[in-house]
């Protein structure tokens, strides 16, 4: 789906009004002190929350599709506690009004986005540093077991096209028809699948004081190809990736590189066109 249409649909929602939080929520909570509201993601509305027993973010979805998603993003999270990988715990998750509406209480990661931390530093030697480290730790996800629970009978690519035909027909997409039956002609050779985190940017790694605090936003993890990941990782973006260099970096942290052009091409001009 088109991410700017799914952010359009979402800003329709309301900010998370406290009254609205369901009372299990409030409960483990106990005394809420304050509610702040960053910048919101595609899927669903987003607070921070302080109480007395702590910071934490909630999460709120609207509708079958968003519902779905953060459901299966509560089962990845519940699954990837039992690994080292520095991963939100969930507290709470309450589907509720016959499952129109969904919602997760999740630990608070300390820190700025990856995207936030290479904007804001201008010490060329530091920037080299978080594109080492934002490397190193996908090469962790991509090397830690993944859980039995999440792997699945079909190969994660053939899930993916078709999950994309569905998309192309059910939604709008930036990919064309003509660019989906290419990908199927033109899948790449099988690659071994491990863990991945399915949408590796960015915007989803948190990192201070030059340390990584915590992944986010799983929905799309799962027993797949490791070069999607990287692929997504090393997409330009404003003030990341523009240079060559940029890149050999993050490969240095990664431990190596696994992608060549065309499968950069397929994952991010292809694939990606559809989700």
């Amino acid at each position: 789906m088109k991410k700017r249409l799914i952010e359009e649909e979402v800003k329709q929602l309301p900010p998370i009004h406290i009254d609205e939080i369901p009372i299990q929520i409030k409960e483990f909570l106990n005394e809420i002190i304050s509610i702040s509201f960053p910048r919101q993601g595609h899927t669903s509305n987003l607070g921070i929350i302080e109480s007395d027993q702590g910071f934490f973010a909630l999460k709120r979805t609207k509708g079958k599709l968003f519902n779905s998603m953060l459901k299966k993003e509560v089962s990845i999270l519940n699954s990837l506690n039992k690994t080292e990988l520095p991963v939100p715990k969930v507290k709470k998750f309450i589907e509720q009004n016959n499952n129109i509406e969904s919602w997760a209480l999740i630990d608070f990661i300390e820190g700025e986005t990856i995207r936030m931390a290479l904007f804001n530093e201008n010490n060329i030697e530091q920037r080299q540093e978080i594109l080492f480290s934002f490397g190193k730790i996908l090469s962790e996800i991509h090397s830690t077991p993944c859980p039995d629970e999440l792997i699945e009978k079909q190969p994660w690519l053939d899930q993916m096209l078709f999950q994309a035909d569905y998309n192309f027909n059910n939604y709008e997409v930036d990919g064309s028809k003509e660019l989906l039956e290419r990908m199927k002609v033109k899948k790449p050779e099988e690659y071994k699948q491990t863990l991945i985190h399915g949408d590796f940017t960015i915007d989803n790694v948190m990192i201070s004081n030059g340390i990584i605090t915590g992944v986010i936003d799983w929905s799309s993890g799962g027993y797949g190809d490791p070069r999607y990941d990287v692929s997504l990782a090393i997409r330009l973006k404003p003030n990341a990736f523009e240079t060559e260099i940029d890149k050999q970096i993050f490969f240095e942290g990664y431990g190596g590189k696994i992608i060549d052009e065309d499968i950069f091409d397929f994952y991010t001009n292809g694939l990606y066109e559809f989700f």
